[in-house]
C-alpha cells in the first residue's frame, strides 16, 4: 500500500483527491495536511509533516489561486506558488518520496490557435501565470522523480468557484454579462482526481495536461449552468475590452490531453457530463437552485 500525502488537503481538488484515495479500494494509505498545520512557505513545517507520516508521494494542491488578487499581492503569489512549490519538492524529495505538482493553462498566452501541448512554450499573461510557472520551474529543479499536472477552469465540490458564482449571480440579477473571448476545458475537480491517481500509477514524470474534455467559452459555460438551474436569467455575450480585469487572461487556454490519454487510458467525460454530474451533486446539497 502506498503512503500518500496530500498538502493543501481541504482545497477543492485536494478535497475530491482525500474522497477518490480515502476509498477502501484505493491502495492508498492516506495522509492530509492544509493551514495551519503545515506551511509551504515554511520549510520547518514540511519537514515536520513529512518526518512524521514518512510518504512515499507527496501531491501539492495548496495555492495561491486568486488571479486578480494576485496583480496587487505580488509577492505572496510568488512566495506560495514559486517557492512554496519548490519547498514541497525538496522536502519530498529529501524523505525520498515522489511529487506531483498541480499547475495551470494560465502559463501560456493564449496566442496559439490550436490545444497547448506541454511542449509548447509557456508566457504567462499575468502574475499569477508566472507565479505557477516559477513554481514548475522550482519543482524540476528538484529532482527528476516529479509530475507536473496543468489543469484548467476547476470546479467541484469543497470551495468557491465558477459554477457556484453563476448561480449566486442567477439568482439576484435579470442579467449576467460574461466574456465570450476566451476559450478553455472547465474541468470537474473529481474527474481530475481520478486523471491524477492514473498518472500517479503509471509513475508519469515531467508535464502532463488534464482538462476536461471539449473545450467551451465562459459565455457559453455560464449558459450551460444557467440552463440547468431553475433561474430565468439571460445571459448576454461580452468581450474581454467590456468587461475589464485586473489580470489578463488568456483567449485560448484549450489543453491537449493526448499524452494523458497515451500514458495511462484516462479519458475526460465531456465537460458537459461533467458540469451535470456536479449538478446532480449541487441539487442534493440543496444549493443547485433557488
Amino acid at each position: 500500500m502506498k503512503r500518500v500525502l496530500v498538502v493543501g488537503h481541504r482545497g477543492m481538488l485536494g478535497s475530491a483527491l482525500m474522497e477518490l484515495l480515502g476509498a477502501a479500494d484505493s491502495g492508498a494509505e492516506l495522509h492530509g495536511a492544509d493551514l495551519p498545520e503545515i506551511d509551504i512557505t515554511d520549510p520547518r513545517s514540511l519537514t515536520r509533516v513529512l518526518d512524521e507520516c514518512q510518504p512515499k508521494l507527496v501531491i501539492n494542491c495548496a495555492a495561491f489561486t486568486r488571479v486578480d488578487d494576485a496583480e496587487t499581492h505580488v509577492d505572496e503569489a510568488m512566495r506560495v506558488n514559486g517557492e512554496g512549490a519548490g519547498n514541497v519538492a525538496s522536502a519530498a524529495a529529501a524523505h525520498g518520496a515522489r511529487v506531483v505538482h498541480v499547475s495551470t493553462d494560465f502559463v501560456f498566452d493564449g496566442r496559439k490557435e490550436d490545444p497547448y501541448v506541454e511542449s509548447d512554450t509557456p508566457r504567462p499573461l499575468s502574475v499569477y501565470g508566472s507565479s505557477k510557472l516559477e513554481g514548475e520551474r522550482r519543482v524540476a529543479a528538484v529532482s527528476e522523480e516529479h509530475l507536473i499536472v496543468r489543469t484548467s477552469w476547476l470546479y467541484g465540490p469543497g470551495g468557491r468557484n465558477f459554477v457556484t458564482t453563476i448561480l449566486e449571480l442567477a439568482g439576484k440579477q435579470d442579467e449576467l454579462r460574461v466574456v465570450d473571448d476566451q476559450h478553455g476545458c472547465p474541468t470537474y475537480t473529481r474527474d481530475l482526481a481520478r486523471a491524477i491517481w492514473a498518472l500517479c500509477q503509471a509513475e508519469a514524470r515531467d508535464i502532463v495536461h488534464a482538462a476536461g474534455r471539449g473545450s467551451c467559452s465562459w459565455y457559453e459555460f455560464a449558459c450551460e449552468i444557467v440552463r440547468l438551474s431553475a433561474f430565468d436569467a439571460e445571459v448576454r455575450p461580452v468581450t474581454s475590452d467590456e468587461f475589464k480585469r485586473p489580470a489578463e487572461r488568456p483567449a485560448n487556454s484549450v489543453l491537449d490531453t493526448s499524452r494523458l490519454r497515451e500514458l495511462t487510458g484516462f479519458r475526460f467525460p465531456h465537460w458537459t457530463e461533467s458540469l451535470a454530474d456536479y449538478w446532480d451533486a449541487l441539487s442534493l446539497s440543496g444549493r443547485g437552485s433557488g
